[in-house]
């Protein structure tokens, strides 16, 4: 098993809670990292018919059948046995007895939220960050085949065409799972849709002009999106507005989590292509806000991420909101830096809360680390060497 960054955080707080919870979206590497972690464990998975048919109809006959803890795979599937894994925990409160994992967020987190407050510690995996890609052999070492390749675990661990398991992927897991959580009837709207928000990926939302290009009301938009974002395949970056007087745009940035599927759902195959495409720069910026997300999540640490703009003034890609110290950073895509990448960040540093300070970086497609009106230029290959 390649470890991941995450591996350590989950051990650690096995030895403090009673009940671990691993979150993340499908094929992110739950299963495995929780198995290679505990290899003693019994293991059950819940997308089991059998297993859940049980947990359903006599959870506590479940439960007796591993007393002494368990690896419990896609819990969202039972979540009714949430409540009786609380008496279990209740009665037998040592450390690490069960470890929850599951991939979608709002059901998991509502039956945990009502049952297991205090009892669990909650944490997301992500896709393979950059420095994790790379442990494995074979494993694109270049920005654009990175890009197009993504980070979902199985196709480096199997050595597969990402194209072809991406492709798999969005049929089975994204078509399937997310229509049948909204009872969409209409595939091709849904495929349409899904195509139109990799097209907006880095691009701030606008809700009723996705409605109008996809050919559903802007309350459907609405629930589709929160599915998305409650699979962990989007995430929605709030808008940070302080209070100024000048008029600042709220509007949330839409971004894709994987590269790899956003360019699947682009139509985009090659890196030739890639390099080429007019959404390149967005596709690029989307990348920098999720393997930052990734250095955050897995690290144990609340996002707190934030994007900027005036409607007529300054704007940053992202920002990283510490207690005292705030993170700036743009995303460009070419190999040459200017100078005009630094304005939007030089600006919004006169506009933060008063005593705090501020690092400014800017994460672009070369190779050569430098040091710019103040500003720490960072080669995309060190973007997971950078604290975030």
């Amino acid at each position: 098993m390649v470890p991941r960054r995450l591996g350590s955080l989950v051990k650690q707080r096995a030895r403090e809670y009673p009940v671990i919870t691993l979150t993340g979206p499908r094929q992110s590497g739950k299963t495995t990292l929780c198995q290679g972690l505990f290899p003693r464990k019994p293991y059950r998975s819940l997308e089991s018919a059998d297993h859940r048919r049980f947990a359903m109809e006599d959870p506590r006959g479940f439960l007796a059948q591993v007393r002494d803890g368990a690896i419990l795979d896609e819990i969202q599937r039972a979540p009714e046995l949430v409540s009786y894994l609380q008496e279990e925990v209740d009665r037998d409160p040592r450390p690490g007895r069960f470890i929850l994992t599951g991939s979608q967020n709002l059901a998991l987190r509502e039956a945990v939220a009502q049952s297991l407050a205090g009892r669990t510690a909650m944490l997301t995996l992500l896709p393979l960050a950059l420095d994790e890609r790379a442990a494995f052999p074979g494993a694109p070492d270049g920005l654009w085949e990175g890009i197009l390749a993504g980070g979902y675990p199985r196709i480096f661990d199997r050595g597969l065409d990402p194209g072809v398991w991406l492709g798999d992927y969005a049929a089975t897991y994204v078509e399937r799972d997310v229509r049948h959580l909204l009872r969409v009837t209409d595939l091709h709207a849904f495929q349409s849709f899904l195509s139109l928000v990799a097209g907006r990926s880095g691009q701030e939302l606008n809700a009723t002009s996705l409605a109008g290009d996809a050919g559903v009301s802007v309350n459907t938009i609405r629930a589709w999106l929160s599915v998305l974002e409650a699979s962990y395949l989007i995430l929605l970056l709030p808008a940070w507005h302080p209070n100024v007087r000048k008029q600042v745009v709220r509007a949330a940035k839409l971004h894709m989590l994987d590269s790899g599927l956003t360019c699947h759902l682009l139509g985009i195959r090659t890196k030739e292509q890639l390099q080429s495409h007019p959404l390149r720069g967005a596709i690029f910026e989307s990348w920098m806000v999720s393997e930052v997300a990734k250095a955050r999540l897995h690290a144990g640490l609340s996002p707190r991420m934030f994007h900027y703009r005036e409607s007529r003034g300054p704007e940053v890609d992202l920002l990283v909101q510490g207690d005292k110290s705030w993170i700036l950073a743009e995303a460009k895509s070419g190999s040459t830096v200017d100078a005009s990448f630094f304005a939007g960040m030089e600006s919004f540093s006169t506009r933060l809360p008063r005593g705090a300070s501020s690092v400014r970086r800017l994460v672009y497609g070369g190779s050569e680390r430098q040091q710019r009106q103040g500003v720490a230029v960072t080669p995309w290959a060190d973007i997971q060497d950078t604290r975030w």
